[in-house]
């Protein structure tokens, strides 16, 4: 059986959210998480052209910057995190871009905020589109130089 070349990506990677205006996010790589998951405070749900939106605050405390962000609100879903407790999530819908990858991904809204990274890529969006090297870091990240060895 031959193998498609994939990118690899380490275990944490720089990702952008382009239509969401959010850029170097830093993303812990999961591949034992289905659901990729980004912080952020949902503000309200609404409709727009028939579709359902949701709008959310993404914080950036390191930077003291708060960024209100809108995105097509595809379902509310209960999501088992790691510490084996389920919590009902809203789940959107949107492009993201991991090195010069790009495709709509479907992520959950978190209180990420005792987390070290504001991002988590779950296996749903690194299926067929990335091999991963846990034993690396930042190997599709631009202007990163590539880390070997797991720091958490």
């Amino acid at each position: 059986m031959a193998f498609k070349q994939l990118p690899v990506v380490g275990w944490r990677e720089l990702v952008d959210l382009p239509e969401l205006g959010l850029t170097g996010l830093a993303a812990k790589i999961d591949s034992g998480a289905r659901t990729s998951s980004l912080h952020g405070h949902v503000i309200e749900e609404f409709e727009r052209d028939g579709e359902r939106y949701v709008r959310f605050s993404v914080d950036f405390l390191d930077r003291n910057v708060r960024q209100i962000c809108e995105a097509v609100h595809v379902d509310i879903r209960g999501i088992t995190s790691s510490n084996g407790e389920t919590q009902r999530r809203y789940v959107i819908k949107t492009p993201l871009r991991i090195g010069d990858v790009e495709f709509r991904a479907e992520i959950s809204l978190a209180d990420r905020s005792d987390m070290k990274f504001p991002m988590l890529i779950g296996r749903s969006s690194l299926r067929r589109r990335y091999f991963v090297d846990s034993g690396h870091s930042w190997l599709q990240t631009p202007g990163q130089k590539p880390v070997q060895g797991h720091k958490p």
